[in-house]
């Protein structure tokens, strides 16, 4: 299995651009999978560079009804002609950011998109064949994101906390080996584990996605006993972890003080070979 970064806040080249978002290429020995778009059409640009065909994608996967992750789906039905895209049923909800100022903005996926005849909508869990499936319905309350509380959304004239339900993660199986994608992780990357661990009666190999341990509109971060409970935590699954994006870079570095050659980290331009 070969996944490639196509997108993430950080890059490893100055030929290949960054922003808050995050888009991965997933090569198993039959399928390519795209996971996520980012926020606009760069994680396009960065696949042209990168040798990725986007016309050969067979799957797109979006993990949340977040713009920074799925905001580049016009660009793929552009550059791609037949792959289904499976989103949450849920995706299309009005999804808010409150600022520092106290508004609400829009941060949803483009409404217009909402119906279009190559979208699938997923339920809790999704089995897709070939090893891939998709599953959301987490539900655990085990060091869930701080950073949640900026993060709302709108039912008819309410406007209240986000609750998740549209966030899904893709678990990936080939050879014997597991890998979990997670996206941002928004239900608590432990919640999320517990999910798939009741799911597949194990835990992954190799876990991809961001932790949002960082709150990306103002900086602030959970507290360092929090991160190292959670990096204890991590470390009892046995898997091996690559992150970035809300992770945050200094939560990072005290991660992998803890957990050594368990933690990588994930940007633009890299490849790994699993």
């Amino acid at each position: 299995m070969i996944v490639r970064t196509l997108l993430e806040n950080t890059s490893l080249s100055a030929e290949l651009g960054c922003e808050h978002g995050l888009s991965l290429h997933i090569e198993t020995e039959g399928r390519r999978i795209l996971f996520d778009t980012g926020r606009t059409g760069l994680f396009a640009e960065n696949a042209g560079r990168m040798g990725v065909d986007l016309a050969a994608v067979d799957l797109l996967a979006i993990s949340h009804g977040h713009s920074d992750h799925g905001g580049g789906i016009r660009t793929f039905l552009s550059r791609n002609a037949s792959a289904k895209i499976y989103v949450s049923r849920r995706a299309f909800g009005d999804y808010r950011l409150r600022t520092a100022g106290g508004e609400s903005v829009y941060i949803g996926l483009d409404p217009e998109l909402r119906g279009h005849p190559r979208l699938v909508p997923t339920d809790e869990h999704t089995v897709l064949g070939g090893g891939l499936e998709l599953f959301s319905g987490v539900r655990g309350e085990r060091f869930n994101p701080s950073g949640n509380r900026v993060l709302l959304m709108k039912e008819g004239d309410r406007l209240g906390p986000d609750d998740f339900a549209h966030e899904q993660s893709l678990a990936v199986t080939e050879g014997g080996t597991s890998v979990l994608f997670a996206g941002c992780a928004h239900a608590g990357i432990l919640n999320i584990l517990d999910r798939f661990h009741a799911l597949k009666g194990f835990m992954p190999d190799h876990v991809f996605g961001g932790f949002h341990l960082t709150n990306p509109t103002d900086g602030t971060r959970e507290t360092d006993e929090t991160v190292d409970a959670i990096a204890d935590a991590l470390l009892s699954t046995n898997a091996r972890f690559y992150t970035g994006h809300c992770t945050g870079s200094e939560v990072y570095e005290r991660m992998k003080r803890r957990m050594g050659d368990r933690l990588h980290p994930i940007a633009t331009g890299g490849v790994l070979v699993l």
